[in-house]
């Protein structure tokens, strides 16, 4: 171990260094200016540096690792504890500089910058989606004013308002109709800049070897196997497959005591875009299980017989999880028996 402790409290301009030496004794505490902070810590022997995981921090872990330096990210939630007297930038590097030395701290992945790079693809994907179906909902109540409802779907409500829009006998105002041309030409944009990130995850897909074997299990295609990818930055930080489905909060919630175990519903911790990818997924599955007969697909029908649909669902995401995180780990593929 390095004999020198820092925490360092990132942001956007004005950094908190905090350092310890191996007795615990406070050796520096000073305040940085962004372009100051690589040059001082170039002089800085090497040591072992904590970083809460946020808004940076992995390009500042990338860049501290070149120097020389050992930089393990801190979920916040465990720095918190560690938190003495009031919240400011230099309490805070003491905190982490506190915990970052303590024995069962699960720290997060230090991300490339191709990871990163993948990640935002899927973020602005997730977005897009979002703003298409706040825009959809929105106009969908505008022209329900006017007593029309259309089906439910994207489709449907496109081709409904491309009809009344051009239909000048409908009985709609003229500012509806204005209104109706105007989504027509978001939506249109929206789809656009869709498509374009679908084709930049599809050329992603081809490229990766990882992604192709992950595709090989069923309910992961090109979306989530470049999702994993991103996500997951090294998928042996994980001890083994369920530890990876509890990352994603797919596994029961406990509310133990007592040596009574009391199990709910899952603890939807972790990324919630991946999470749902996975459940998007099982249910696509589900949905064409019966055209199969194998021992994967016998397993989720004795499910299906036995639970609530969406509880079949949840336990098909947390087995997929499983298997996305044995391939991972093992450099193999999916192979139906």
């Amino acid at each position: 171990m390095p004999t020198l402790t820092v925490g360092l409290d990132i942001a956007k301009n004005v950094f908190q260094v905090h350092g310890v030496d191996r007795h615990g004794k406070t050796v520096i505490q000073r305040k940085l200016r962004r372009p100051d902070v690589l040059k001082f810590f170039a002089k800085l022997e090497s040591s072992l540096i904590g970083i809460e995981a946020c808004h940076g921090s992995h390009y500042w872990a990338r860049e501290l690792t070149l120097l020389g330096h050992t930089v393990r990210l801190l979920p916040t939630q465990y720095v918190k504890p560690f938190l003495v007297g009031g919240k400011n930038d230099a309490n805070d590097a003491a905190a982490i500089c506190a915990a970052v030395t303590r024995p069962g701290i699960h720290f997060v992945a230090i991300k490339s910058a191709q990871q990163q790079s993948l990640q935002s693809v899927h973020r602005m994907r997730e977005r897009l989606i979002q703003e298409r179906t706040a825009k959809s909902n929105q106009i969908r109540s505008m022209f329900a004013e006017e007593g029309v409802v259309f089906p439910v779907g994207i489709s449907q409500l496109r081709n409904g308002v491309v009809a009344l829009v051009n239909d000048p006998d409908a009985r709609i105002t003229s500012v509806l109709r204005r209104l109706g041309s105007m989504y027509l030409e978001q939506l249109e944009a929206l789809q656009q800049w869709l498509d374009k990130l679908a084709a930049e995850l599809a050329e992603v897909f081809k490229r990766n070897e990882a992604c192709q074997r992950l595709a090989t299990v069923p309910g992961i295609g090109p979306v989530i196997a470049t999702a994993i990818v991103s996500s997951v930055g090294d998928p042996a930080q994980f001890k083994n497959g369920r530890q990876f489905a509890a990352w994603l909060g797919l596994t029961p919630m406990q509310r133990s005591s007592g040596g009574k175990t009391k199990l709910g519903g899952i603890t939807k911790r972790g990324d919630t875009y991946l999470r749902t990818l996975f459940v998007q997924g099982a249910r696509a599955v589900m949905h064409f299980v019966k055209r199969h007969d194998d021992r994967h697909s016998r397993w989720i029908k004795a499910v299906m017989q036995r639970r609530h649909v969406s509880v079949a669902a949840i336990a098909l995401a947390n087995k997929t999880a499983r298997i996305a995180w044995a391939i991972l780990t093992s450099n193999d593929s999916f192979r139906v028996a």
